[in-house]
């Protein structure tokens, strides 16, 4: 099984991460990339359902694994081209032409809350499963465009009492305040429920993409002009006793 795989129902594309916790490293942002030019390149596709085939999570972010190791050998430089890789993975699905639609079908913890909400639009199953910012913890600060973008899909208030505090919310609040569109009742039904939104959707492309290059202006601003510095390795950072990962703080 591939580690993302798409297949079509009408008009929609089902993107479905089959890689378990679908973690965050190099292979992943490959495969994320190939399989979205992959249905781009259909015409017919009007609206993306980005989903996941484990029963537990949707995506639990970063590939600590794979980052500690990439760390521990000294290669900073393949740790700051995977940080640029895997922004054009919230870029594209930001950015995209066509709406993108998050089916949380389990856990969104760090970088997979932060793809959920790269999305237009969300849906999560109610019965098991929290979207959490746990970087507080970890001594990780968020890159400026990942506040941006975040910013836009929830109240002020709500998005700094999950960056300070990494509390663990479900999808009930999440609905309260309109971060989801719909509190579903299992995965099946996320899925099933954001696919017939999905098959709502006939946009000009063209037109679509016009009217999210005005709308997110900022937030490509930061991505192209703030967040690099905040992706350097800053050697002073592990003297402050922070987490030598995603070094969020540029060189003084």
């Amino acid at each position: 099984m591939a580690i993302v795989e798409w297949k079509k129902d009408g008009t929609v594309a089902i993107m479905t991460m089959n890689n378990g916790e679908n973690r965050h490293n190099p292979v992943w942002v490959e495969a994320m990339l190939s399989t979205y030019a992959d249905i781009m390149a259909d015409p017919e596709i009007k609206a993306i359902v980005l989903t996941s085939s484990d029963s537990k999570n949707f995506s639990l972010g970063v590939d600590t694994e794979w980052l500690m190791k990439t760390m521990g050998e000294n290669d900073y430089p393949s740790v700051e081209n995977w940080l640029h890789s895997n922004g054009e993975v919230f870029r594209t699905f930001l950015m995209s032409p066509v709406p993108t639609i998050a089916a949380i079908t389990g856990h969104a913890f760090g970088n997979g809350a932060m793809l959920a909400g790269s999305c237009d639009f969300r849906f999560m199953r109610s019965d098991r499963g929290y979207f959490c910012f746990p970087e507080i913890d970890l001594g990780i600060q968020f890159a400026p465009s990942m506040i941006e973008w975040m910013k836009r899909i929830m109240p002020y208030h709500l998005f700094v009492k999950l960056q300070f505090s990494g509390i663990k919310v479900g999808a009930a609040e999440l609905e309260k305040y309109n971060v989801i569109m719909k509190a579903c009742e299992n995965p099946e039904k996320t899925v099933e429920e954001a696919v017939a939104f999905a098959k709502t959707f006939n946009k000009s492309r063209t037109s679509l993409a016009e009217m999210k290059r005005r709308t997110y202006k900022h937030i490509i601003d930061k991505m192209e002009n703030e967040d690099a510095q905040y992706y350097k390795f800053n050697p002073e950072r592990l003297k402050e006793g922070l987490a030598p990962i995603f070094m969020f703080t540029p060189l003084t």
